[in-house]
């Protein structure tokens, strides 16, 4: 199991966000030496032994392929600070890359399904599989649940929405695994219609999990809310900050695995503007410390009603 090098998940810091950095490059690295050998053996056993879902799910591994380079190249880019064509920073590379791997997993499955529904209505040109592909397909099934903790594990570590969505595709990778293995193991048993079923089955799990994971970062690139509990916690910060009587209008806007956040905190009317402003960078610095959050935009609101105290308006984020 990954283990954090010395560092205590506490506070980021730059030394901490390296390390993040560098164990999300080393474990998709990982990710790429497993699925380049999974997906070679996959398809050429597939084809040998001519099982069409053995085939699929070696496609399924090469398009995990893929996706790693995707990741390698946003987790590069998306490091970036801000530029002057970019003052905000380059973090959204990393939810763009999630959109492409979305869209490269839809058409994936698109082209699963295609062949799996071309073998189905020929089923006595279905031929019988060897017993090699089902060693393989068992084999396949491990090393992708085995990758997929692995790489679950770094990424809540990490905190990484694209490590995770790379992590969870290699979950889907050992689901398909499973299925293709009933599938194989029906054919030899006589009911050839399985194998291609099972084909049918991993394209459909792929292009569920494409369409989620583009769907969601369309939502982000569209200046998507963070999460209603992530909304909740961030105004308590607030609200805990001494000398803030109130919190309104308060939005957020994802940036990566980032959050920008906008907020009106109400100050004592009767306080200077120099008290009221140091209460405002109070509370933006409790909400950077305790929150992914990449910067705080505060406005002072004079507070005028004692009764009011601590009410806020409903949290401005948009369902998952």
């Amino acid at each position: 199991m990954f283990r954090a090098p010395f560092i205590e998940d506490t506070e980021d810091t730059p030394e901490l966000n390296s390390i993040r950095a560098r164990a999300g490059r080393r474990s998709t690295w990982v990710s790429v030496a497993v699925n380049a050998g999974l997906a070679t053996a996959q398809v050429a056993i597939g084809l040998f032994a001519r099982s069409q879902g053995l085939v699929a799910d070696g496609v399924h591994s090469l398009s995990d392929l893929l996706s790693d380079f995707i990741v390698l190249f946003a987790s590069h880019h998306s490091q970036r600070g801000a530029d002057e064509d970019h003052p905000y920073g380059h973090l959204r590379f990393e939810t763009a890359a999630s959109l492409a791997l979305g869209a490269l997993l839809l058409a994936v499955g698109a082209g699963m399904l295609w062949g799996a529904v071309h073998k189905i209505e020929l089923p006595n040109q279905i031929p019988r599989v060897g017993a090699i592909a089902l060693w393989i397909a068992c084999a396949a099934l491990v090393a992708k649940e085995v990758l997929f903790r692995y790489l679950l594990t770094v990424a809540k570590w990490a905190k990484s929405g694209l490590l995770a969505a790379n992590a969870w595709h290699a979950r889907s990778d050992a689901a398909s695994s499973l299925v293709v293995a009933i599938g194989i193991v029906g054919n030899l048993r006589g009911y050839r219609l399985l194998d291609p079923i099972a084909a049918l089955v991993v394209g459909l799990v792929v292009a569920r999990m494409g369409w989620r994971f583009a769907w969601r970062s369309l939502h982000d690139l569209m200046d998507g809310a963070a999460d209603v509990a992530e909304v909740a916690a961030i105004r308590d910060t607030l609200i805990a900050t001494p000398g803030v009587r109130a919190v309104h209008d308060l939005r957020t806007r994802k940036m990566g695995d980032l959050i920008f956040v906008d907020a009106h905190v109400e100050v004592e009317a009767t306080l200077s503007v120099e008290a009221g402003h140091d209460i405002a960078v109070e509370a933006r610095r409790r909400v950077m410390q305790r929150h992914r959050v990449l910067d705080v935009m505060t406005h002072v609101d004079p507070h005028h009603r004692p009764d009011l105290d601590h009410v806020t308006n409903p949290p401005l984020a948009a369902p998952r």
